[in-house]
């Protein structure tokens, strides 16, 4: 389609077009309809806000924070009830709560950027290969995937910080190492849909390798439910990086990590309220948007949703 067609029937029409005549504008138009379906869910949109919100209040921490996060004064600005010079209050180091929330979102961010880099390819290559593999390779992947559901994940997770020792990273690999089996377990499911269908026994035919078929054909059909189920999974990504950093076992004073800023807070908790009550409000402001935008990353990716 050329220049002058395209802008005469429009951008929209184009990208709607039943019969594309690229791959590239095939895949805008796939893309483009998926916007829409994502769009049309209003709670999905307030999702990917909050998101987007806590990226930038990461990235642009060192400017938003009126004060810094780890320096306080004892002397004059102890435990101080929210006010227009502290708008979250100060804690019993006198810290300033906003700032320590603010450069807490960082924190946050790492931890779930990196529990998805490691735990998401590791499920997906488990189930994708045990879904294809099948007979022993199948029965030993699923029964050592089996092994990590049987236990709640807090408690593993629990178990694998108190080995590793305490501190941030660590925190981080136990997070991870409890939070693949779910995502083998959907790529195993999504493998044996379509093993055995026409697409993949021509493949085979034509000479491809095992290898091959799972990273090339198998291994992408799997990825948009991984990214839904990666996406819900977040909101309790954070619960445990916050349990552990509650319990003294993930990251370490003076590092404002919104779990240890709770258990620091509980102390003062009928009195001042503030100090364990705002990071408890960002937990639950960044876990329900990640619950709102994997709802509606659910809808908008589901092959079954019909354009609308």
């Amino acid at each position: 389609m050329s220049i002058a067609e395209t802008s005469k029937t429009g951008w929209r029409e184009w990208l709607l077009s039943e019969r594309p005549h690229s791959r590239t504008q095939a895949r805008l138009g796939r893309s483009y309809m998926t916007w829409r379906r994502f769009t049309a869910n209003k709670l999905a949109v307030i999702g990917l806000f909050i998101i987007l919100a806590l990226v930038f209040v990461a990235i642009f921490a060192g400017l938003l924070a009126p004060y810094s996060p780890v320096v306080g004064d004892l002397r004059g600005s102890r435990l101080l009830a929210p006010d227009w010079t502290h708008w979250m209050g100060t804690d019993d180091q006198g810290r300033d709560i906003l700032s320590r929330v603010i450069y807490g979102s960082r924190l946050t961010l790492y931890v779930i950027v990196l529990v998805a880099l490691i735990a998401a390819p590791i499920g997906l290559i488990v189930g994708t290969v045990a879904g294809y593999a099948g007979g022993w390779t199948d029965a030993i992947l699923m029964r050592i995937t089996d092994i990590f559901l049987a236990f709640p994940k807090l408690i593993l997770a629990l178990a694998f910080v108190a080995a590793l020792g305490p501190g941030i990273e660590n925190a981080i690999i136990a997070i991870a190492i409890t939070s693949w089996p779910p995502y083998a377990r959907i790529a195993r499911a999504e493998t044996l849909m379509v093993r055995n269908s026409d697409y993949i026994k021509a493949i085979e035919i034509m000479g491809a390798s095992p290898a091959r078929i799972v990273l090339r054909h198998i291994m992408p059909m799997c990825i948009s439910s991984l990214i839904v189920r990666v996406t819900l999974d977040m909101a309790g990504i954070i619960i445990i990086a916050a349990g552990l950093g509650f319990l003294g076992l993930g990251a370490q004073p003076p590092l404002p990590e919104w779990g240890a800023m709770i258990a620091s807070g509980r102390r003062f908790i009928l009195d001042q309220w503030w100090v364990a009550a705002m990071p408890g409000m960002a937990i639950l402001i960044v876990s329900l948007g990640f619950n709102l935008l994997g709802d509606g990353l659910r809808d908008a990716l589901d092959p079954r949703s019909s354009g609308q």
